[in-house]
């Protein structure tokens, strides 16, 4: 039992090494040219295909988001050309749960469930997209809405929090980094072999050693309702300043049988919502109203969203459900669905606004 505790524990370290790798090798390929892409964004279109693309390349939400804040201080976008920056960055960042999905490709029961809970951010967030994106075209409600809970918290002054995922796992990726001479590639070829060799071993241990009892503590405490659920995804955001690792988290689980859609569903919300503290928290800093007011919209979009796709959860379950029983017909369609959704579709929609 205390071997397999152990095992498990050095693999959940690796697991969340290899996540923070893959950010890593992302941002070593091509963090330069998301930042250049995200000064482009002239147009709502235009920036929330740039939000897409340059949150898949860095894999972090919450940097984009930061970085678009900084922006708008700075007085390179204003309001309403950041605001579709942030809701599509809420897209971007939800390929990394897919990465981890595909560890699981080679146990088909294994990988429908994995995949349906990997993708229903992807739903969430494109449907989310699909109602309130128009609204805010035409009618600012998103700018409006976050510029008058701006005014009540732009003289109040920012908040460092203390990462304690970083400070465990960041001596590991430094060292991965430079015995790798920050070769983007490598790094990303370390961080996958990591990523599925770690996940292989948390599902077996998993399985073997708590089985029943994480069952029970799940059902009867963590995820007994979608109030306790949302709330665990908002603390553990804010705590580890990432929803991607959050939800990249859950994932095994759901794969292994002991979440469901239902569970893991409210529990993604939170993580949602928990992605924008640091957004606000860096916009406070700048005391700039214009970095709070967009910082706020990236808020207002999330729980927005929430409120009117809530009603009709099972729609975002359905479809995500759909969408993995779709991938079991061949082992290309999860990586053409990662290829094509968070990189080809953006990058054409991007040349041809531009």
């Amino acid at each position: 039992m205390y071997l397999r505790l152990a095992i498990l524990t050095a693999a959940l370290y690796f697991f969340l090494a290899s996540i923070s790798l893959l950010g890593a090798s992302f941002e070593l390929m091509g963090g330069e040219f998301a930042g250049q892409l995200l000064r482009t964004a002239r147009n709502p279109f235009l920036g929330l295909f740039i939000g897409i693309l340059a949150t898949s390349i860095i894999q972090s939400s919450s940097t984009v988001t930061s970085i678009t804040v900084g922006l708008a201080a700075g007085g390179a976008l204003d309001v309403q050309a950041a605001i579709p920056i942030v809701m599509g960055s809420n897209v971007g960042t939800t390929v990394t749960n897919t990465l981890v999905a595909a560890g699981h490709i080679n146990r088909p029961d294994e990988f429908r469930r994995a995949f349906s809970a990997a993708t229903l951010d992807d739903v969430f967030n494109l449907l989310a997209i699909i109602i309130l994106f128009p609204l805010q075209l035409y009618t600012n409600f998103l700018g409006l809405g976050s510029s008058m809970l701006a005014q009540g918290f732009v003289s109040i002054g920012g908040l460092k929090l203390i990462n304690p995922l970083k400070l465990v796992v960041d001596p590991f990726v430094g060292l991965v980094i430079q015995m790798s001479s920050g070769a983007g590639m490598l790094v990303l070829a370390i961080a996958l072999v990591l990523l599925f060799f770690s996940l292989r071993q948390m599902v077996q241990n998993l399985r073997l050693l708590m089985i029943g009892r994480i069952e029970k503590l799940f059902d009867e405490t963590m995820f007994k309702n979608a109030v306790t659920a949302m709330l665990l995804g908002v603390t553990f955001t804010v705590l580890v300043q990432s929803s991607s690792i959050t939800t990249s988290l859950i994932v095994p689980l759901a794969g292994a049988g002991f979440l469901s859609l239902v569970q893991v569903f409210p529990y993604v919300l939170g993580a949602n919502v928990g992605t924008t503290i640091t957004a606000i928290l860096a916009a406070l800093v700048t005391g700039e109203e214009v970095a709070v007011t967009v910082a706020f919209a990236h808020l207002l979009f999330n729980v927005i969203g929430m409120a009117l796709i809530w009603p009709v959860r099972w729609l975002p379950i359905a479809l995500s459900s759909l969408l993995a029983e779709y991938t079991l017909r061949s082992r290309m369609v999860p990586i053409l669905y990662i290829l094509v959704m968070f990189f080809v579709i953006p990058l054409a929609l991007i040349y041809l606004v531009r």
